[in-house]
């Protein structure tokens, strides 16, 4: 006897999302993924599509030349026959010239009434395929012209046809919902490159973030080390020759960050390198470490039982770090900073305080060297509410130094080693 849930044999049943065998029955999520695919293709092959839809419009309105038909109907006439095509054949250039392939369709819709006296179709194809596509794709001079047009048209169509109340209110129905659906379709279109161009630009920010927060730390590093080099030269030696290993370090380092973000806009999607890892939390230590190599004495601690963050969150907090301590390094004069992460359920606190000048008298709390909102803190601010958290500045302990405080809101997940 087969296990429960699967049959042996010719299928095999494994889930309610597969099939195997001949056939495979795929999740939704698999069927949207191959729908964004053809959404995009088409897109980029717009006559295919076009040629597409005349194509199956022709075969909607071939159905009623090949049903039997009873003695008393009209004939089904190649003659006909090839008036209706005649008729759909104009909407390979719907898009080009909507109005003009709306004009061509009535002038040989007209005409197959008016001469042939064919068999009927159930529903004005072709005319709700280009009432579509006016009202998707054309200004509103366009589409106030068209609307005039089937006011007049519409109701002289149906008095050559039926002349039957029922017959009008149903063509108005169903021209109204064809201008209805291209209306909607146009403003979702609109939706759509609205959020990309949001998105365009919340990326373009982050970016610029990035770069900033990499440069300005490394050229910080650099002057520093640099500026102690002479000085080491004469004194220490040993210490001169760290000081450029230092510099040469770092500046390697920025270099390799700035590629791999020029390359990730260089390419494509799919012809993309793979991408490094974000930095996050794990990457503090070398940072400090780093940072000291400069002179400056820097101590790290963390409190609390550390948590898994997400990667977005972590690479905030590192970068919430680096552009604290590189403001110490430019800006404050200090001889010690301290850096201490306290992980507490549903919170990340970050804290970097120096011994250095503070911030500087005046309402955005810059002076000559002194802290203040320059990009960096800026930077800061938008990194902590990007996730919900804040950031606030000020001076230390007992009103000396400069003191970074952030807060970044964090699932609540098991706790993972130190």
């Amino acid at each position: 006897m087969a296990p429960r849930g699967k049959v042996r044999g010719r299928w095999e049943v494994r889930g309610p999302w597969e099939v195997r065998g001949r056939w495979k029955v795929r999740g939704p999520w698999e069927v949207r993924s191959r729908w964004e695919r053809v959404r995009t293709w088409g897109a980029a092959n717009p006559w295919a599509v076009d040629l597409g839809i005349a194509l199956l419009v022709q075969a909607a309105m071939t159905m009623p030349f090949v049903v039997p038909r009873g003695p008393e109907l009209e004939p089904a006439t190649w003659a006909a026959y090839g008036l209706t095509t005649l008729t759909v054949v104009p909407l390979v250039w719907r898009r080009r010239a909507p109005v003009a392939v709306l004009l061509a369709i009535l002038a040989t819709s007209t005409l197959y009434v008016l001469a042939l006296e064919g068999p009927g179709q159930p529903l004005p194809y072709t005319g709700l395929v280009i009432v579509y596509t006016i009202a998707h794709v054309s200004p509103p001079a366009k589409r106030l012209a068209t609307a005039v047009l089937l006011v007049v048209a519409v109701p002289a169509s149906v008095w050559l046809n039926t002349r039957s109340a029922r017959e009008l209110t149903f063509s108005l129905f169903v021209f109204g919902a064809a201008y209805v659906f291209g209306r909607l379709q146009a403003a979702r279109q609109r939706a759509h490159l609205i959020e990309a161009e949001r998105a365009a630009a919340r990326e373009r920010a982050r970016i610029a973030r990035e770069m900033h927060d990499i440069l300005s730390h490394a050229v910080s590093l650099m002057i520093v080390q640099a500026e102690a080099g002479p000085v080491a030269v004469r004194a220490a030696p040993e210490r001169a020759e760290a000081a450029f290993e230092a510099i040469s370090e770092t500046g390697r380092e920025a270099m390799t960050q700035l590629r791999q973000m020029l390359g990730l806009l260089r390419e494509g999607p799919e012809g993309a390198p793979p991408r490094e890892p974000q930095p996050d939390l794990s990457g503090i230590p070398a940072l400090v470490e780093r940072v000291r190599s400069g002179g400056l004495l820097v101590e790290y601690t963390t409190e609390g039982g550390v948590r898994a963050l997400p990667a977005a969150t972590g690479a905030s907090a590192y970068r919430i770090v680096q552009e604290a301590l590189t403001n110490v390094v430019k800006h404050a004069g200090a001889r010690r900073a301290d850096v201490r992460l306290a992980h507490a359920d549903g919170v990340l606190r970050v804290t970097v305080t120096d011994d250095g000048r503070g911030p500087a008298p005046g309402p955005a709390g810059r002076g000559s060297g002194g802290h203040g909102s320059g990009h960096g803190l800026t930077g800061i601010r938008e990194r902590a509410a990007a996730h919900g958290g804040t950031a606030t500045t000020g001076p230390g302990p007992g009103g000396r130094g400069f003191e970074v405080r952030v807060l970044l809101p964090v699932p609540s997940t098991a706790e993972v080693g130190r």
